[in-house]
């Protein structure tokens, strides 16, 4: 017979402890560029945060739903929940929550610093910072996740079943459009190759 001292005794069993897995912090995340991003991103939200609350409550909400949005985004990436919504385009998620916090940060640090309050220059100044983190973030996500996905889409977009070669290297594009070859008139020397 087994009563509620027993049960909590007994190891856990294997439902229950795979259930648990989906939340496994990956700690590589954590000390990756990107993991080291959104954690900048956290405490300089969370500083501007406490700035703003010091000295103008009026702005302290736009710097506590970003802090929640990163820490939710910060969370998905570090357990790798994510994975689950495959149908997410979470690259182009990530990058409008960097686009937007350029956004929201700019108009109210700049709205801030005008009130000449300590707490609000400081809290400038962190906005600034936290700016160009999160455009630094975007930048990354943009060259490392929405450009190849863009030149893997143009491909099997077009019904190829392989994807044309890189240019040649030994025969670079000609550094000026092809229209210009086509003027017509007599020859004019501008010391441009070609022309």
């Amino acid at each position: 017979m087994f009563n509620a001292w027993s049960r909590r005794d007994r190891a856990p069993e294997d439902g229950t402890a795979a259930g648990l897995d989906g939340f496994a912090v990956d700690k590589t995340f954590l000390s990756s560029l990107k993991g080291i991003l959104l954690e900048t991103e956290l405490a300089l939200t969370f500083i501007i945060f406490i700035c703003f609350t010091a000295s103008i409550s009026a702005y302290m909400a736009a710097a506590l739903l970003e802090f929640f949005i990163t820490l939710a985004f910060l969370f998905l990436y570090a357990t790798q929940y994510y994975q689950r919504f495959d149908r997410m385009n979470w690259p182009c998620l990530d990058f409008l929550r960097c686009v937007s916090a350029i956004i929201i940060f700019l108009v109210v640090s700049f709205a801030a610093v005008t009130s000449r309050d300590g707490a609000a220059i400081a809290a400038f100044v962190f906005g600034i910072i936290l700016v160009s983190v999160f455009a630094y973030d975007a930048f990354k996500i943009y060259r490392t996740e929405m450009v190849p996905r863009a030149a893997q889409g143009e491909c099997l977009s077009s019904g190829e079943r392989r994807c044309p070669l890189p240019p040649n290297p030994t025969n670079p594009p000609m550094p000026y459009p092809t229209w210009l070859h086509l003027h017509r008139g007599p020859a004019v020397t501008l010391g441009i190759p070609g022309f």
